[in-house]
């Protein structure tokens, strides 16, 4: 099924990444195809964890769907874990790094893989998956630029 990996050098600190990433309730401000965003509840978690349920509603082309989430915030250090809770998708999961670089600016790691349920909309985002999964990561890069400048 589709998987998606990239690794950026930006010229953010890791800090200022995983604190963008983090705020999934800004995802409709910047994010291609996230028509709204709601966190159903925040709680800690396990070693210093903080665990958010989240539903996401993406909108593409005659196509609209809720899915919800469980992420995984690891303050102390710098990842994000997403895992499917219900929705459109047989499974999703997502993971994202941040570590800053010694010569300035930081490598954020992204993963992701899933598989629609529908085989019509499995079908249309298996033609077109690299493309978007490059404007999701774009869209992080310029709400980043858009936050704190530079680039």
């Amino acid at each position: 099924m589709p998987t998606h990996s990239e690794i950026k050098h930006l010229p953010y600190t890791a800090a200022q990444m995983y604190a963008l990433v983090a705020d999934v309730a800004s995802y409709p401000k910047f994010l291609p195809w996230c028509a709204a965003a709601r966190i159903r509840r925040r709680a800690p978690g396990a070693n210093d964890s903080e665990v958010m349920d989240a539903d996401l509603v993406i909108s593409f082309k005659v196509f609209r769907e809720r899915f919800g989430s469980r992420v995984v915030l690891w303050p102390d250090i710098q990842k994000i874990d997403t895992e499917y809770l219900d929705g459109p998708f047989r499974y999703m999961k997502s993971n994202w790094a941040f570590a800053d670089r010694p010569d300035g600016g930081c490598e954020v790691t992204f993963f992701v893989d899933f598989e629609f349920r529908n085989a019509v909309l499995q079908g249309i985002i298996g033609v077109v998956f690299n493309d978007a999964m490059q404007r999701v990561v774009r869209a992080f890069e310029r709400r980043a630029q858009d936050l704190y400048g530079r680039g």
